[in-house]
Protein backbone atom coordinates (compact mmCIF):
# COMPACT_ATOMS: atom_id res chain seq x y z
CA UNK A 1 0.00 0.00 0.00
CA UNK A 2 3.01 2.18 0.83
CA UNK A 3 3.85 1.61 -2.61
CA UNK A 4 1.17 2.67 -4.56
CA UNK A 5 0.82 6.15 -2.34
CA UNK A 6 4.21 6.62 -3.37
CA UNK A 7 4.03 5.74 -6.89
CA UNK A 8 0.09 7.36 -7.11
CA UNK A 9 2.00 10.69 -5.41
CA UNK A 10 4.53 10.97 -7.96
CA UNK A 11 2.15 10.16 -10.77
CA UNK A 12 0.71 13.23 -9.51
CA UNK A 13 3.18 15.40 -9.24
CA UNK A 14 4.51 14.40 -12.97
CA UNK A 15 1.02 15.69 -14.17
CA UNK A 16 1.15 19.12 -11.53
CA UNK A 17 4.83 19.39 -12.99
CA UNK A 18 3.59 19.02 -16.93
CA UNK A 19 0.74 21.24 -16.17
CA UNK A 20 2.87 24.00 -14.44
CA UNK A 21 5.35 23.75 -17.58
CA UNK A 22 1.87 24.19 -19.93
CA UNK A 23 0.74 27.58 -18.16
CA UNK A 24 4.11 28.85 -18.06
CA UNK A 25 4.66 28.09 -21.70
CA UNK A 26 1.78 29.45 -22.25
CA UNK A 27 2.13 32.41 -20.22
CA UNK A 28 5.22 33.45 -22.32
CA UNK A 29 3.39 32.96 -24.97
CA UNK A 30 0.56 34.90 -23.92
CA UNK A 31 3.12 37.49 -22.74
CA UNK A 32 5.13 37.70 -26.02
CA UNK A 33 1.91 37.46 -28.04
CA UNK A 34 0.26 40.38 -25.91
CA UNK A 35 3.51 43.28 -26.70
CA UNK A 36 1.98 45.69 -29.01
CA UNK A 37 2.57 49.59 -30.57
CA UNK A 38 0.85 51.01 -27.71
CA UNK A 39 3.05 49.07 -25.15
CA UNK A 40 6.33 50.85 -26.43
CA UNK A 41 5.59 53.50 -28.25
CA UNK A 42 3.33 56.57 -27.36
CA UNK A 43 1.67 59.67 -30.12
CA UNK A 44 3.52 62.62 -30.23
CA UNK A 45 1.72 65.21 -28.35
CA UNK A 46 -1.11 63.12 -26.92
CA UNK A 47 0.01 63.90 -23.06
CA UNK A 48 -1.16 65.04 -19.87
CA UNK A 49 -0.54 68.62 -18.09
CA UNK A 50 0.39 69.53 -14.46
CA UNK A 51 -1.72 71.90 -12.87
CA UNK A 52 -1.63 73.35 -9.36
CA UNK A 53 -2.69 75.71 -7.03
CA UNK A 54 -2.43 77.69 -4.25
CA UNK A 55 -5.34 77.25 -1.48
CA UNK A 56 -6.94 77.02 2.13
CA UNK A 57 -8.43 74.16 3.78
CA UNK A 58 -11.17 75.52 6.54
CA UNK A 59 -13.21 73.68 9.66
CA UNK A 60 -10.26 72.34 10.84
CA UNK A 61 -10.38 70.98 14.61
CA UNK A 62 -7.61 73.50 15.68
CA UNK A 63 -5.28 71.98 13.69
CA UNK A 64 -4.88 74.47 11.66
CA UNK A 65 -1.31 76.93 10.47
CA UNK A 66 -0.26 78.68 13.31
CA UNK A 67 -0.71 82.65 11.78
CA UNK A 68 2.45 83.92 13.58
CA UNK A 69 4.97 81.99 11.76
CA UNK A 70 2.34 81.32 8.51
CA UNK A 71 2.30 85.08 7.47
CA UNK A 72 0.74 83.60 3.62
CA UNK A 73 -2.11 81.97 5.56
CA UNK A 74 -3.45 85.31 7.06
CA UNK A 75 -2.61 87.01 3.42
CA UNK A 76 -4.50 84.13 1.59
CA UNK A 77 -7.53 84.23 3.60
CA UNK A 78 -7.75 88.26 3.62
CA UNK A 79 -7.27 88.02 -0.31
CA UNK A 80 -10.36 85.23 -0.44
CA UNK A 81 -12.22 87.08 2.00
CA UNK A 82 -11.92 90.60 -0.23
CA UNK A 83 -12.81 88.76 -3.44
CA UNK A 84 -16.31 87.90 -1.51
CA UNK A 85 -16.55 91.41 -0.66
CA UNK A 86 -14.99 91.57 2.94
CA UNK A 87 -11.89 93.64 3.47
CA UNK A 88 -9.88 93.00 6.72
CA UNK A 89 -7.70 96.11 8.18
CA UNK A 90 -4.15 95.43 8.85
CA UNK A 91 -4.93 95.82 12.74
CA UNK A 92 -7.63 93.16 12.18
CA UNK A 93 -5.13 90.81 10.48
CA UNK A 94 -2.97 91.36 12.89
CA UNK A 95 -5.67 90.02 15.54
CA UNK A 96 -6.89 86.74 13.72
CA UNK A 97 -6.20 83.18 15.43
CA UNK A 98 -6.62 80.98 12.59
CA UNK A 99 -6.30 77.61 13.95
CA UNK A 100 -9.15 76.24 11.68
CA UNK A 101 -7.42 76.97 8.46
CA UNK A 102 -4.40 75.90 6.61
CA UNK A 103 -2.52 77.01 3.77
CA UNK A 104 -2.37 74.17 1.05
CA UNK A 105 -1.03 73.42 -2.41
CA UNK A 106 -3.41 71.30 -4.85
CA UNK A 107 -2.48 69.71 -7.77
CA UNK A 108 -3.70 67.71 -10.80
CA UNK A 109 -3.20 65.80 -13.76
CA UNK A 110 -4.88 67.48 -16.74
CA UNK A 111 -5.15 64.22 -18.70
CA UNK A 112 -5.05 64.48 -22.87
CA UNK A 113 -8.16 65.37 -24.22
CA UNK A 114 -9.98 66.73 -21.65
CA UNK A 115 -12.91 69.03 -22.19
CA UNK A 116 -14.84 71.50 -19.56
CA UNK A 117 -16.93 70.03 -17.15
CA UNK A 118 -15.17 66.99 -16.92
CA UNK A 119 -13.90 66.01 -13.17
CA UNK A 120 -9.91 65.25 -12.33
CA UNK A 121 -9.01 63.84 -9.33
CA UNK A 122 -6.44 66.18 -6.74
CA UNK A 123 -4.19 65.87 -4.41
CA UNK A 124 -3.88 68.66 -1.25
CA UNK A 125 -1.04 68.97 0.88
CA UNK A 126 -0.01 71.26 3.56
CA UNK A 127 2.45 74.57 2.91
CA UNK A 128 2.48 75.26 6.96
CA UNK A 129 3.05 73.71 10.03
CA UNK A 130 -0.76 72.36 9.83
CA UNK A 131 -0.85 69.46 12.24
CA UNK A 132 -3.98 67.63 10.48
CA UNK A 133 -5.97 68.07 7.22
CA UNK A 134 -8.24 65.46 8.84
CA UNK A 135 -11.93 66.92 8.49
CA UNK A 136 -11.29 69.90 6.65
CA UNK A 137 -13.02 71.36 3.65
CA UNK A 138 -11.38 72.77 0.56
CA UNK A 139 -12.29 76.40 -0.62
CA UNK A 140 -12.62 77.39 -4.47
CA UNK A 141 -9.09 77.11 -5.50
CA UNK A 142 -7.97 77.62 -9.44
CA UNK A 143 -5.44 75.36 -10.87
CA UNK A 144 -2.80 77.00 -13.13
CA UNK A 145 -0.83 75.44 -15.82
CA UNK A 146 2.76 76.26 -16.67
CA UNK A 147 1.64 78.93 -19.08
CA UNK A 148 -0.39 80.33 -16.41
CA UNK A 149 -3.72 79.99 -17.31
CA UNK A 150 -6.38 79.10 -15.25
CA UNK A 151 -7.78 75.14 -16.51
CA UNK A 152 -9.49 73.67 -13.76
CA UNK A 153 -11.66 74.74 -10.15
CA UNK A 154 -10.48 72.57 -7.29
CA UNK A 155 -13.23 72.34 -4.08
CA UNK A 156 -14.62 69.61 -1.83
CA UNK A 157 -13.89 67.60 1.47
CA UNK A 158 -10.46 65.91 2.17
CA UNK A 159 -10.16 62.07 2.42
CA UNK A 160 -7.62 61.37 4.77
CA UNK A 161 -6.31 58.39 5.14
CA UNK A 162 -4.88 58.78 8.79
CA UNK A 163 -4.91 58.99 12.29
CA UNK A 164 -3.65 61.08 15.38
CA UNK A 165 -4.61 61.76 19.47
CA UNK A 166 -2.20 63.76 21.34
CA UNK A 167 -2.66 64.29 25.35
CA UNK A 168 -0.33 65.67 28.40
CA UNK A 169 2.88 65.40 26.02
CA UNK A 170 2.33 62.14 24.70
CA UNK A 171 1.31 61.89 20.03
CA UNK A 172 0.47 58.77 18.18
CA UNK A 173 -0.22 58.97 14.85
CA UNK A 174 -0.82 56.47 12.22
CA UNK A 175 -0.14 57.65 8.57
CA UNK A 176 0.76 60.98 7.39
CA UNK A 177 -1.58 63.26 8.33
CA UNK A 178 -0.80 66.61 6.23
CA UNK A 179 -1.64 65.25 3.12
CA UNK A 180 -4.75 64.56 1.71
CA UNK A 181 -7.34 63.50 -1.43
CA UNK A 182 -10.64 64.79 -3.34
CA UNK A 183 -11.58 61.87 -5.59
CA UNK A 184 -13.38 64.36 -8.62
CA UNK A 185 -12.53 67.28 -6.75
CA UNK A 186 -11.79 69.50 -9.61
CA UNK A 187 -13.92 70.72 -12.38
CA UNK A 188 -12.15 71.05 -16.12
CA UNK A 189 -12.88 74.78 -17.08
CA UNK A 190 -11.03 75.24 -20.15
CA UNK A 191 -9.43 72.32 -22.54
CA UNK A 192 -6.00 72.17 -23.89
CA UNK A 193 -5.10 71.69 -27.73
CA UNK A 194 -3.56 69.30 -29.39
CA UNK A 195 -1.69 68.94 -32.87
CA UNK A 196 -3.47 65.12 -33.56
CA UNK A 197 -5.54 66.28 -36.29
CA UNK A 198 -2.69 68.59 -38.38
CA UNK A 199 -0.74 67.69 -40.75
CA UNK A 200 -0.71 64.57 -42.90
CA UNK A 201 1.37 62.67 -40.36
CA UNK A 202 1.61 61.72 -37.07
CA UNK A 203 5.11 60.45 -35.22
CA UNK A 204 5.62 57.63 -32.65
CA UNK A 205 7.75 57.96 -29.55
CA UNK A 206 9.40 55.21 -28.29
CA UNK A 207 9.94 54.96 -24.58
CA UNK A 208 13.20 54.18 -24.62
CA UNK A 209 15.70 54.79 -27.53
CA UNK A 210 16.32 51.48 -29.81
CA UNK A 211 17.02 51.48 -33.57
CA UNK A 212 15.86 48.02 -33.39
CA UNK A 213 12.35 48.85 -31.84
CA UNK A 214 12.09 51.96 -34.26
CA UNK A 215 12.74 49.71 -37.18
CA UNK A 216 10.38 46.53 -35.82
CA UNK A 217 7.49 48.79 -35.23
CA UNK A 218 7.83 50.68 -38.56
CA UNK A 219 8.34 47.35 -39.83
CA UNK A 220 4.90 45.63 -38.74
CA UNK A 221 2.83 49.16 -39.64
CA UNK A 222 4.39 48.72 -42.98
CA UNK A 223 3.39 45.28 -43.03
CA UNK A 224 -0.45 46.15 -42.40
CA UNK A 225 -0.86 49.04 -44.23
CA UNK A 226 1.39 48.98 -47.18
CA UNK A 227 5.00 49.78 -48.19
CA UNK A 228 6.17 53.47 -47.29
CA UNK A 229 3.38 54.42 -44.26
CA UNK A 230 5.65 54.60 -41.55
CA UNK A 231 9.55 55.60 -41.45
CA UNK A 232 11.76 55.69 -38.84
CA UNK A 233 13.81 58.64 -38.15
CA UNK A 234 16.17 57.90 -35.06
CA UNK A 235 16.00 55.55 -32.57
CA UNK A 236 13.13 57.00 -30.96
CA UNK A 237 10.55 58.54 -33.69
CA UNK A 238 8.62 56.68 -36.29
CA UNK A 239 6.64 59.27 -38.72
CA UNK A 240 3.47 57.33 -39.73
CA UNK A 241 1.71 58.88 -42.47
CA UNK A 242 -2.34 59.15 -41.69
CA UNK A 243 -5.47 59.88 -43.04
CA UNK A 244 -6.79 63.28 -42.83
CA UNK A 245 -10.62 62.85 -41.61
CA UNK A 246 -10.60 63.12 -38.44
CA UNK A 247 -12.93 59.79 -37.98
CA UNK A 248 -11.02 57.39 -40.06
CA UNK A 249 -7.83 59.26 -38.32
CA UNK A 250 -8.84 58.16 -35.20
CA UNK A 251 -10.04 54.16 -36.88
CA UNK A 252 -6.41 54.00 -38.10
CA UNK A 253 -4.80 54.92 -34.87
CA UNK A 254 -7.08 52.48 -32.96
CA UNK A 255 -6.30 49.71 -35.14
CA UNK A 256 -2.71 50.51 -35.12
CA UNK A 257 -2.14 50.59 -31.32
CA UNK A 258 -3.19 47.25 -31.82
CA UNK A 259 -0.94 45.94 -34.08
CA UNK A 260 1.92 43.19 -32.60
CA UNK A 261 5.58 44.27 -32.35
CA UNK A 262 8.66 41.98 -31.80
CA UNK A 263 10.90 43.70 -29.01
CA UNK A 264 14.27 43.02 -29.10
CA UNK A 265 16.26 42.38 -25.82
CA UNK A 266 17.69 45.92 -24.37
CA UNK A 267 20.86 46.68 -23.21
CA UNK A 268 22.55 44.69 -20.42
CA UNK A 269 22.39 47.00 -17.30
CA UNK A 270 23.01 46.84 -13.91
CA UNK A 271 21.30 49.55 -11.61
CA UNK A 272 22.48 50.39 -8.07
CA UNK A 273 21.14 52.57 -5.82
CA UNK A 274 23.97 53.48 -2.97
CA UNK A 275 21.46 55.14 -0.56
CA UNK A 276 19.45 52.01 0.52
CA UNK A 277 22.18 48.99 -1.41
CA UNK A 278 19.16 47.41 -3.93
CA UNK A 279 20.81 46.32 -7.11
CA UNK A 280 18.65 45.06 -9.82
CA UNK A 281 20.08 43.27 -13.08
CA UNK A 282 17.96 42.46 -16.39
CA UNK A 283 17.84 39.36 -18.07
CA UNK A 284 20.73 40.45 -20.61
CA UNK A 285 23.26 40.61 -18.23
CA UNK A 286 26.49 37.87 -18.67
CA UNK A 287 29.22 37.39 -16.33
CA UNK A 288 32.80 35.77 -17.20
CA UNK A 289 34.87 33.99 -15.37
CA UNK A 290 36.52 35.63 -12.54
CA UNK A 291 38.36 35.18 -9.30
CA UNK A 292 36.94 37.08 -6.38
CA UNK A 293 38.58 37.67 -2.57
CA UNK A 294 36.69 39.69 -0.32
CA UNK A 295 37.53 40.49 3.29
CA UNK A 296 36.18 42.65 5.95
CA UNK A 297 38.09 45.28 8.12
CA UNK A 298 37.01 46.47 11.32
CA UNK A 299 38.35 49.18 13.34
CA UNK A 300 36.60 48.97 17.27
CA UNK A 301 37.54 51.81 19.20
CA UNK A 302 36.20 51.74 23.36
CA UNK A 303 36.62 54.36 25.67
CA UNK A 304 37.01 53.62 29.55
CA UNK A 305 37.04 56.65 32.51
CA UNK A 306 39.64 56.52 35.01
CA UNK A 307 39.22 58.17 38.43
CA UNK A 308 42.26 59.25 40.00
CA UNK A 309 42.02 60.44 43.64
CA UNK A 310 44.40 62.25 46.01
CA UNK A 311 45.37 60.35 49.17
CA UNK A 312 42.74 60.74 52.54
CA UNK A 313 45.59 62.85 54.21
CA UNK A 314 47.22 64.88 51.49
CA UNK A 315 46.25 68.59 51.21
CA UNK A 316 44.96 70.58 47.98
CA UNK A 317 44.23 67.88 46.02
CA UNK A 318 41.63 66.73 43.32
CA UNK A 319 39.98 63.96 41.87
CA UNK A 320 40.76 63.70 38.32
CA UNK A 321 39.02 61.85 35.51
CA UNK A 322 40.93 60.47 32.90
CA UNK A 323 39.81 58.54 29.73
CA UNK A 324 41.60 55.30 28.51
CA UNK A 325 41.14 54.49 24.88
CA UNK A 326 41.26 51.06 23.63
CA UNK A 327 41.37 50.63 19.80
CA UNK A 328 40.91 47.18 18.46
CA UNK A 329 41.70 46.21 14.87
CA UNK A 330 40.46 42.79 13.39
CA UNK A 331 40.61 41.40 9.96
CA UNK A 332 38.80 38.66 8.21
CA UNK A 333 40.60 36.07 5.98
CA UNK A 334 39.08 36.51 2.17
CA UNK A 335 39.01 33.35 0.51
CA UNK A 336 39.49 33.11 -3.53
CA UNK A 337 36.66 32.71 -4.94
CA UNK A 338 36.24 31.36 -8.56
CA UNK A 339 33.02 32.45 -10.31
CA UNK A 340 32.02 30.61 -13.64
CA UNK A 341 31.05 32.15 -16.63
CA UNK A 342 27.22 32.56 -16.82
CA UNK A 343 25.07 32.98 -19.94
CA UNK A 344 21.31 33.30 -18.39
CA UNK A 345 20.74 35.59 -15.63
CA UNK A 346 20.00 33.10 -13.00
CA UNK A 347 23.31 31.46 -13.43
CA UNK A 348 24.86 34.93 -12.56
CA UNK A 349 22.79 35.71 -9.48
CA UNK A 350 23.71 32.19 -8.16
CA UNK A 351 27.13 33.12 -9.05
CA UNK A 352 27.14 36.12 -6.98
CA UNK A 353 24.86 34.67 -4.12
CA UNK A 354 27.83 31.93 -3.88
CA UNK A 355 29.77 34.61 -2.99
CA UNK A 356 27.93 35.23 0.64
CA UNK A 357 28.24 39.04 0.50
CA UNK A 358 25.92 41.55 1.91
CA UNK A 359 24.28 43.95 -1.02
CA UNK A 360 26.60 46.70 0.50
CA UNK A 361 29.30 45.07 -0.04
CA UNK A 362 27.77 43.51 -4.02
CA UNK A 363 28.04 47.42 -4.51
CA UNK A 364 31.82 47.32 -4.44
CA UNK A 365 32.36 43.86 -6.28
CA UNK A 366 29.84 44.39 -9.10
CA UNK A 367 32.10 47.69 -9.23
CA UNK A 368 35.50 45.67 -9.53
CA UNK A 369 34.48 42.72 -12.05
CA UNK A 370 33.27 45.25 -14.05
CA UNK A 371 36.82 47.09 -14.07
CA UNK A 372 38.21 44.07 -14.54
CA UNK A 373 36.31 43.33 -17.57
CA UNK A 374 34.46 40.26 -16.49
CA UNK A 375 30.88 41.61 -16.26
CA UNK A 376 29.18 42.35 -19.84
CA UNK A 377 26.98 45.09 -18.58
CA UNK A 378 26.21 48.94 -18.22
CA UNK A 379 26.47 49.94 -14.48
CA UNK A 380 24.38 52.79 -13.19
CA UNK A 381 24.09 54.23 -9.92
CA UNK A 382 20.78 56.53 -8.80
Amino acid sequence: MNTWTTTANHSGLQRLAHLALALCLGIGSLAQAATRIKEVATIEGVRSNQLTGFGLVVGLDGTGDQTTQMPYTTQGLANYMQQLGLTLTPASLSQLQMKNVAAVLVTAQLPAFARPGQLLDINVSSLGNSKSLKGGTLIATPLKGADGEVYALAQGNLIVAGAGAAAGGSKVQVNHLAVGRIPDGAQVERSVPTSLQEGPSINLSLSATDFQTARKVAQSINTRFGDGVAQALDGRTVQVQAPTSPNARISFLAEMEELPVETSVRAAKVIINSRTGSIVLNQAVTLGACAIAHGNLSISISSTPVISQPNALSTGGQTVVTEKANIEIKQEAGKLIQIPAAAQLAEVVKALNSLGATPQDLLAILQAIKSAGALNAELEVI
